[in-house]
């Protein structure tokens, strides 16, 4: 039975448990990736990077910076999502595409890259809000890319933040945002946690 969205969210859970012996092919890693990448970014930035950890050198790397959780190694793949801090640099260079495409004109292309720039340039906070944002909503759909293709995912905020940027050669312009490992669960998975009462979130204005 296809997938609706809201079974999609429903059903998804955070899997902490992977059967090690099972991989992923690189063409369902490119569409996971493909499908990341339709997230929304401001100005259509596409300020993130992402790094498959496939390979069993890497994902023990990748493990010991995660203070040693197991699903790092046992999952078919890790993704190391990061944002971009410069990525305003590159706006014009990135609406390229879409001005050939007359999706956009390129007076719109030039306002926006100078706009940006400007906004970005001596304002680091900024460019470090802007690379988890755009970071974040493109792992969430990772996920749900995942899970689409039938595979289980979790998100990892428990890493050394400063080692994977060394170890993985990250640099300066790219901020390891969150892990997100995919790949085939092992054993039954655990029932989703309660959620709050919408009551207790929602107000109205």
């Amino acid at each position: 039975m296809p997938h609706t969205f809201q079974n999609l969210i429903e059903t998804r859970v955070t899997t902490g448990h992977f059967d090690a012996t099972r991989s992923i092919d690189d063409s369902a890693i490119r569409t996971m990736l493909r499908l990341a990448t339709q997230a929304p970014s401001a100005f259509n930035l596409q300020n993130w990077h992402f790094i498959a950890v496939c390979t069993a050198e890497a994902k023990e790397q990748l493990c010991t910076l995660s203070f040693g959780q197991p699903q790092v190694k046992e999952a078919a793949v890790t993704f190391i999502v990061c944002g971009q801090l410069d990525g305003y640099r590159h706006l014009h260079e990135t609406l390229q595409p879409s001005v050939e495409a007359a999706l956009i004109p390129a007076t719109l292309q030039e306002r926006w890259s100078a706009m940006v720039n400007d906004l970005h340039r001596d304002n680091p906070q900024l460019q470090r809000d802007e690379a988890f944002r755009s970071a974040s909503l493109a792992a969430m759909i990772l996920m749900l890319a995942a899970q689409d293709q039938g595979f289980a995912s979790g998100a990892l905020s428990g890493f050394d933040a400063t080692g994977v940027t060394e170890t993985f050669g990250l640099g300066d312009h790219l901020v390891p945002v969150m892990l997100v490992t995919v790949g085939h669960p092992s054993g039954q998975p655990r029932p989703g946690k309660a959620r709050k009462p919408i009551d207790a979130v929602l107000e109205y204005r």
